[in-house]
């Protein structure tokens, strides 16, 4: 006996349901990629919209930009002001006494007294000098008719003379500049009252003392070559009247030169105003 086999085929619904997992397991690969994709492209696009703008001027060019334009404006103003002239100042020299009121400051602009002042230039020897306080000496004590301008001017060199050879100073002592601090003292301390030669001589060696004590090179002068017996009693009085009354002026005539310039012209002025004197 043969055997038969039946067999039942599958139901369209099985088949259909079996040709669908087919498909959808061959089609999902494809959706993976097709959503791969899409993200892909739209990271792409993001990245493409946001557009960079370099900064045209950065902070450190612009640091510099700024410092070079400071530099050359710096340079500008620095030329424009060694362009421009510079006023200097001109010392002028007063004309008039030191006992004359000062004339009144010409205004600015004010015509041909606006043109700088004139600068004054004196010289003079020491000879010169000291012969032009030989000749105040003798026209202040004109009583003294036996007095003359060379007797006044070897009492101040035998002075010096004697500090030199006992060695009290190593250089002398006369020069125009002391000449003319000695005038500063003998103008203001002698005066017409003296008697005699010899009380004359002991005022005019004291205005001496206190020159070469605050004049000269050496620290101390011993008193003997200036102080002279007839004027003992009074050589410290008429020193301390002295320095009480022209400590100022003393100081002023060394930091002053206008006033130094004053002084020095007014004794060389002396000189012609004591000619008369000399026939005596």
């Amino acid at each position: 006996m043969g055997t038969v086999l039946s067999i039942s085929p599958a139901t369209k619904k099985a088949i259909d349901a079996a040709d669908d997992k087919g498909d959808k397991s061959l089609k999902r690969p494809s959706m993976f990629v097709s959503l791969s994709w899409k993200k892909l492209v739209a990271s792409s696009a993001k990245k493409s919209a946001k557009k960079v703008t370099p900064n045209p001027n950065p902070p450190c060019a612009l640091v510099a930009q700024r410092n070079s334009d400071n530099l050359r404006k710096s340079h500008q103003s620095e030329e424009r002001k060694q362009r421009a002239p510079i006023p200097v100042p001109v010392p002028t020299v007063p004309t008039q006494n030191r006992n004359d009121k000062p004339a009144a400051a010409p205004k600015q602009g004010s015509g041909p007294s606006a043109v700088s002042p004139r600068r004054i230039v004196i010289q003079a020897s020491t000879g010169e000098l000291l012969r032009c306080l030989g000749d105040f000496v003798c026209r202040r004590c004109y009583k003294l008719k036996e007095l003359n301008s060379g007797e006044v001017i070897l009492w101040f060199r035998n002075i010096d003379r004697t500090l030199l050879l006992q060695g009290w100073q190593d250089q002398g002592f006369i020069t125009p500049a002391n000449v003319v601090f000695v005038y500063l003292l003998c103008e203001a301390t002698l005066d017409e009252s003296a008697a005699s030669a010899a009380e004359l001589q002991g005022a005019f060696q004291t205005c001496l003392y206190l020159a070469y004590s605050y004049m000269g090179n050496e620290i101390s002068y011993p008193l003997k070559p200036f102080m002279i017996e007839a004027n003992k009693d009074v050589f410290w009085e008429t020193s301390l009247g002295i320095i009480e009354r022209l400590s100022g002026k003393m100081l002023r005539l060394n930091s002053d030169p206008h006033f130094f310039t004053e002084v020095f012209q007014e004794l060389k002025s002396q000189r012609d105003c004591g000619e008369a004197n000399l026939d005596r």
